[in-house]
């Protein structure tokens, strides 16, 4: 059987008979590398194709889904796991994914799941599963990093509901002529593992490390290969760490779960809101407002900083929010409200570590950038909710009256708001609503 030598990048799995600088398909540097692949005599034969039938003729059933015990865990999966899926979950080094797939696996029966690890010994296990449950709860654990093997040793247990695989990488076959953690070993285990998981109905959960830009290592097409990705974030100064669907074929991507790291293990964190505003300060340069992460609400506390720069080019830095977006809002305070920002440093943090995206905040991140920069608090106990557009207009946002209904319930007494949102509202709330149309107008009440 005849072998050629190919070149594949390790970003995005392109192919190409050379090796390149520069992929021509995602445009990273220095991303291929060289595999050895098998030339096949492919046989084809001819077969009679399946008619095409209307979608309302497939019998499809529900699907099937085993509750972890974990309420945040369920909810990011989409309601708890599906019989037959591979999940693959990853995250920095330490943050914690073994620890919680452990206390997963410590919910259930024994003889109903497996923790394979290729990487840790089995003391180690035993070791952190002492420290996580106080008790003697009996794990299945397996130390194999040889496919075959761990086929063969699931193929002889019988009620087998889930197996963890920690990790990824550390996984080979007998049957691919390449190292460990090669591209080529975690594409086709992956494969394998996928084809057995649908056979047998059995849930993988696969570990797998992360690259220095942060994304799962391997090509894309391991991510398009299993069924959801998980990701775990965290910053390492913060206890928090947030689980949030990068993909999932069961369910929604909008969701997040949120967990605390402690001594005991992750903790389920049901009230972020509490959390994230549990120190609020009385100061210049801080803003309330309230974000949608996956289908719940969350008040945060916006930081703004405004300095005189000492350097050419003024700084503009920031921590858990789009550096592109607060240019564009000092852009827009400098045309509308004539502020010059453009001899100024700009510091912008989202306090507790937490990573948002979400334009309602547009006008929070405005109201402290002005706070700090005249040196005047903003009203005390007001939430501020807005995204603003380039015309300096305070635009609507989704999902109001879960964001009032959030606020209410933490006894926030006033909110300012888009008009537009405010007119839309058919709900009655215990809250003082103060509409505005633009930042100028936002800004003449506020200040």
């Amino acid at each position: 059987m005849k072998s050629k030598t190919i070149f594949v990048c390790s970003n995005c799995g392109t192919r190409s008979a050379r090796w390149q600088g520069r992929c021509p398909t995602c445009g990273a540097w220095n991303s291929f590398v060289e595999e050895e692949v098998e030339q096949h005599t492919i046989k084809r034969t001819t077969q009679q194709g399946q008619e095409p039938i209307l979608i309302s003729q497939i019998q499809s059933d529900s699907t099937s889904r085993i509750l972890t015990g974990i309420e945040e865990f369920d909810r990011v999966l989409g309601g708890g796991m599906v019989q037959g899926s591979v999940v693959l979950l990853g995250g920095d080094p330490g943050i914690g994914k073994s620890t919680l797939l452990l206390q997963v696996s410590g919910k259930f029966n024994p003889l109903n799941c497996l923790y394979i690890t290729g990487e840790e010994s089995l003391n180690q296990i035993s070791l952190r599963s002492k420290r996580i449950f106080h008790k003697n709860e009996d794990i299945q654990i397996l130390a194999e990093t040889n496919l075959e093997n761990i086929f063969e040793k699931l193929t002889a247990l019988d009620n087998l509901q889930f197996v963890v695989i920690d990790s990824i990488q550390s996984i080979s076959s007998d049957k691919i002529d390449a190292i460990a953690g090669s591209l080529l070993q975690i594409r086709e285990c992956t494969n394998q593992i996928t084809n057995f998981a649908k056979k047998s109905d059995i849930t993988f959960f696969l570990i797998g490390h992360i690259t220095k830009e942060g994304v799962i290592a391997g090509p894309k097409v391991l991510e398009h290969i299993v069924d959801t990705v998980l990701q775990f974030e965290g910053e390492k100064n913060y206890n928090y760490r947030i689980l949030r669907t990068l993909k999932n074929r069961f369910g929604s991507t909008n969701e997040i779960g949120i967990f605390e790291m402690t001594e005991d293990g992750m903790i389920e964190v049901k009230n972020p809101s509490e959390i994230f505003l549990s120190n609020p300060t009385d100061e210049s340069g801080v803003a309330i407002s309230c974000a949608i992460e996956g289908s719940r609400a969350i008040l945060l506390e916006v930081q703004a900083l405004v300095t005189p720069s000492n350097f050419a080019y003024p700084q503009r830095i920031t921590n858990g929010f789009e550096m592109r977006r607060l240019q564009l809002i000092l852009a827009v305070l400098e045309k509308r409200l004539g502020l010059n920002f453009s001899s100024r440093d700009v510091f912008i943090n989202i306090a507790g570590g937490i990573m948002i995206s979400d334009p309602a905040l547009d006008l929070a991140i405005a109201c402290a950038l002005i706070s700090s920069f005249k040196d005047q608090k903003l009203p005390h106990q007001s939430v501020i909710i807005g995204e603003i557009g380039l015309t300096g207009e305070v635009r609507g946002v989704g999902n109001i009256s879960q964001r009032l209904l959030e606020i209410q319930k933490l006894k926030f007494p006033n909110v300012i708001l888009p008009e537009i949102s405010a007119q839309k509202l058919h709900d009655k709330f215990e809250l003082e609503l103060i509409p505005v149309s633009n930042v100028l107008q936002t800004f003449s009440k506020i200040f």
